[in-house]
């Protein structure tokens, strides 16, 4: 019997993360998970305030807490995007989940030694080191909500939608290097977006559609068969819409 391929997912988990590692797990028996610890606030901003100010980032930090409070109102929402597409979002009693420190720790590289894993794949964790990669023998895939090159970063569904950019809102599966979302593109899926859909929402109904195009990342990889390609698009990184942009776009132009 043919020994099943080894998928290590490094995630810092959430109901649309687990969307994509089930689907993964589902297609491939040999799938487990590093389960990234939460980071510090006050790390998370102080980096964010050295590469954007910090008048940016405080305004990024009150849509962040205001996206927080609103959860509560989109859960209807997102139940329905759930149940419309048969979405798994809880972790699975199938697939091992190690907590490691960090994606960058020095017990997830402990791991990734011990399973020795065909594929690493990347959904929703911090990016990854120089030093990570390069202790990574096998391809590092990462999936990623928005469609590259332009729209690298976060909240690219929603800068997609605030742009009037509909034909641009989807995700991305590429290879992984030491850019914020610049490897090679391997499959993307472009997406219709819904009008109900909001900041909050966008995650879920992204990944919805994009499953397949997990799985055939991790097979093409498994099977050496990784073609990596450019894209037209200007390169664009994006962050967290500051709170006055998030407010005017919505007053304006009915986009949340």
């Amino acid at each position: 019997m043919a020994t099943a391929p080894k998928i290590l997912v490094i995630t810092a988990g959430g109901p649309y993360p687990w969307v994509i590692i089930n689907a993964l797990a589902e297609r491939f028996g040999g799938t487990e998970v590093a389960l990234e610890q939460p980071e510090s606030k006050a790390l998370f901003l102080r980096r964010r305030a050295r590469k954007i100010g910090w008048l940016e980032t405080a305004g990024q930090f009150l849509t962040m807490s205001v996206s927080r409070f609103g959860k509560r109102f989109v859960k209807a929402r997102e139940a329905e995007i759930i149940q419309h597409h048969g979405l798994n979002t809880e972790p699975s009693p199938t697939v091992p989940v190690t907590p490691v420190s960090s994606a960058n720790g020095e017990d997830c590289r402990a791991l990734i030694a011990a399973i020795k894993p065909d594929v690493v794949f990347l959904a929703s964790c911090r990016m990854l080191s120089r030093a990570t990669l390069a202790a990574i023998p096998c391809p590092v895939l990462n999936y990623h909500s928005g469609i590259n090159p332009k729209y690298r970063g976060l909240a690219g569904g929603w800068w997609a939608r605030a742009s009037g950019d509909h034909d641009n809102y989807g995700t991305t599966v590429h290879l992984v290097d030491a850019g914020v979302d610049t490897g090679g593109i391997l499959y993307q899926a472009f997406l219709s977006p819904d009008p109900r859909e909001s900041l909050l929402t966008d995650a879920m109904a992204m990944a919805a559609g994009s499953r397949d195009i997990a799985i055939r990342a991790v097979e093409d990889a498994l099977t050496g068969r990784l073609a990596p390609k450019a894209s037209p698009l200007p390169s664009v990184q994006r962050f967290h819409p500051p709170i006055w942009t998030y407010l005017w776009t919505g007053l304006t132009r009915k986009v949340w």
